[in-house]
């Protein structure tokens, strides 16, 4: 039972994240940016989760989801703002994917003591998820505050690249589940948003089409993120409550009709009146 949730969560994960590329690639960043990224990889993630683990587990797992994706997006923030800095190095690819990653890894270390820290101090699972949430809208506002450029790519990403992103985020989402399994949900949670789809979107996108077109997408995948954190926050309940099926569909769609579609809407108004 196990194994088979491990693979089919890894094997659906890498399905879907490979379309987030080439959403950006054929619509531009604010379309791409924002419609690729509503929850889909976590899907897999928590419903696997759930199958593994009993309710607790889940919960605790699903809590630092939205922490998490605050800390994607501070590995997102880092491709809109250091690379213009680096105009005139020799590898300016290079260095904005490990200055992201090094971002990612020191915040990502700081959330997991922050949530012990917040644990000892009397706060519960609940208050800790919407604390993150609440922090990764902050976030996403102030990036997309000022109109970026969203530009559609011009050369195809290459096939290879496309199976390397998607062998990725199977890899996290596989992991995720497996460590939940193992009584590690705080970390499964991390591993479980891990930013595979966003690290090999950002490379992929810039070698293909250059800087522009990955840091125009940086912002409104953001903003779209933070349906993941309101899925995870939804299905702390909805699965527990309703099963995996119903529950992960309930979750969803509000998190998709209640923050996806009213987030691209916006941002597509104010890039059309700017």
């Amino acid at each position: 039972m196990l194994s088979s949730s491990v693979l089919l969560s890894a094997l659906f994960a890498g399905i879907i994240a490979t379309l987030v590329t080439l959403a950006i690639e054929r619509w531009g960043g604010l379309t791409g940016g924002l419609l690729g990224t509503m929850p889909s990889t976590i899907v897999p993630a928590a419903a696997g989760i759930s199958l593994a683990g009993d309710e607790v587990l889940l919960i605790q797992s699903l809590s630092i989801i939205p922490l998490g994706m605050l800390v994607n997006g501070l590995f997102l923030a880092v491709w809109v703002y250091l690379p213009p800095k680096l105009e005139h190095t020799k590898s300016p690819l290079f260095l904005t994917t490990i200055a992201a990653l090094l971002v990612w890894f020191m915040f990502g270390l700081l959330m997991l003591q922050g949530v012990d820290l917040a644990l000892g101090s009397g706060m519960t699972m609940w208050q800790i998820g919407f604390l993150g949430l609440a922090l990764l809208i902050v976030l996403a506002i102030a990036m997309n505050w000022k109109v970026q450029p969203t530009p559609k790519g011009k050369q195809p990403v290459a096939r290879t690249v496309l199976v390397l992103r998607g062998s990725a985020a199977a890899c996290a989402i596989g992991a995720a589940v497996w460590l939940s399994s193992q009584g590690q949900p705080f970390i499964a949670g991390l591993a479980a948003v891990f930013p595979a789809i966003f690290l090999t979107s950002m490379v992929a996108l810039w070698l293909a089409q250059g800087p522009t077109v990955p840091q125009g997408a940086a912002g409104p995948m953001t903003m779209g993120g933070a349906s993941v954190a309101i899925y995870a926050l939804i299905a702390m309940y909805s699965l527990p409550a309703w099963g995996v099926v119903f529950g992960s569909l309930v979750a969803w769609t509000i998190a998709v009709f209640g923050w996806s579609l009213p987030a691209f809407l916006l941002l597509r108004k104010r890039v059309t009146t700017d």
